[in-house]
C-alpha cells in the first residue's frame, strides 16, 4: 500500500515545513481513502503538521473522501481545489486564504481642467445619471499602476500615463465577503478621442472638473466628496501622492515601490547615483 501511496499521491515539502500532496494520474476513488490514510499516517510519524492536497478538477469526486479524512476547503481556482489538514493537537497555524480584492479608480485630467468620466450599464450606478471615474478590478499578477491604465483604455479608448496613487481605502464584507482595497490613481491622458466600451459603458465624456465635483451624489456621499477634494487639491498643486519606482525583491523579481516623490526624491537620487 505504501508503494501505491508514493506512486499515486506524491508529497512535496514547501518552504514552511508543510507538505503538498499531488494526485498523480488516474486514481481509483475506491482506493483513495486508504491511500490518503496511509499517507497521513506516514506524515504524522515524520512530525509533519500542515498538509495540503491539490485536487485537479478532474478529480473532484475525491473531495468527499478528503473531507472525511479531516481535510477542509482552503481555496479554489478554475482548474483545481485546495484542501488543508492540520495534523497535531495544537493551534492551527496554516495561512488563511487571500482576504482582499484590489480595485482601482482613475482620475484622468486634461489641460483644460476636464476630467474623464463614464456612466455604466450595470452596477449600483446604472440608470442614475451619475458620472464617475473609470474603475475596475486589478487582475492577478497585474500592478496597480498598469491596471489603472488598462481600465481607462478598455472603458474609454483613452491612452494614459500613470502619475500617482492619490489615496486608497479599505472596506470589508464586500465582494464574496472579502475585504476590498481601492486605489485612486491620477493618470495623464496621452490621447483624447473617446471610444467608449459599449458592453459596460453607456456614455463617456470630458467634463469640467468643477461640474463633476458639483454632482449631488458626490457632494452627499462623504467618501466620494473626500476623494474629489483630494483630486482637486492635487490638481491645484497642494497635494502629493505616491509615485512609482521599479525595484527588485530579495528573490530578484521586479516590483513597483509606491512612495512620496516630493519628500523622498533625495533618497531616490542617492539610489540612482549608487547604481
Amino acid at each position: 500500500m505504501e508503494g501505491e501511496t508514493i506512486e499515486l499521491l506524491s508529497a512535496v515539502e514547501d518552504q514552511h515545513g508543510g507538505v503538498l500532496l499531488n494526485v498523480e494520474g488516474p486514481l481509483d476513488p475506491m482506493l483513495f481513502p486508504s491511500i490518503l490514510e496511509a499517507k497521513i499516517s506516514n506524515l504524522r510519524q515524520q512530525g509533519k503538521k500542515g498538509v495540503w492536497i491539490k485536487l485537479p478538477i478532474q478529480h473532484s469526486n475525491l473531495v468527499d473522501s478528503a473531507v472525511k479524512a479531516g481535510f477542509r476547503y482552503h481555496h479554489a481556482e478554475p482548474d483545481y481545489l485546495m484542501l488543508v489538514y492540520w495534523i497535531p493537537d495544537t493551534p492551527d497555524s496554516l495561512p488563511a486564504n487571500a482576504s482582499h480584492r484590489v480595485g482601482v479608480g482613475a482620475f484622468v485630467i486634461n489641460n483644460k481642467r476636464e476630467v474623464l468620466v463614464v456612466q455604466e450599464t450595470g452596477g449600483k450606478f446604472r440608470g442614475t445619471g451619475v458620472w464617475k471615474m473609470p474603475t475596475g478590478a486589478v487582475n492577478e499578477g497585474e500592478d496597480i499602476c498598469n491596471a489603472a491604465i488598462r481600465e481607462v483604455k478598455e472603458e474609454t479608448g483613452i491612452e494614459t500615463k500613470f502619475v500617482e496613487v492619490l489615496a486608497f481605502r479599505q472596506s470589508h464584507k464586500s465582494f464574496f465577503e472579502k475585504s476590498d482595497l481601492f486605489f485612486v490613481c491620477m493618470l495623464q491622458p496621452q490621447s483624447f478621442d473617446i471610444q467608449s466600451q459599449a458592453s459596460e459603458i453607456v456614455a463617456a465624456q470630458w467634463m469640467p472638473v468643477e461640474d463633476y465635483a458639483a454632482q449631488p451624489f458626490v457632494q452627499e456621499n462623504e467618501l466620494f466628496d473626500f476623494i474629489t477634494k483630494i483630486c482637486l487639491s492635487k490638481l491645484d498643486g497642494n497635494y502629493t501622492g505616491f509615485s512609482t519606482v521599479l525595484t527588485h525583491t530579495s528573490s530578484g523579481k521586479k516590483t513597483y515601490l509606491y512612495f512620496n516623490n516630493r519628500d523622498a526624491s533625495p533618497l531616490l537620487a542617492s539610489k540612482h547615483e549608487q547604481a
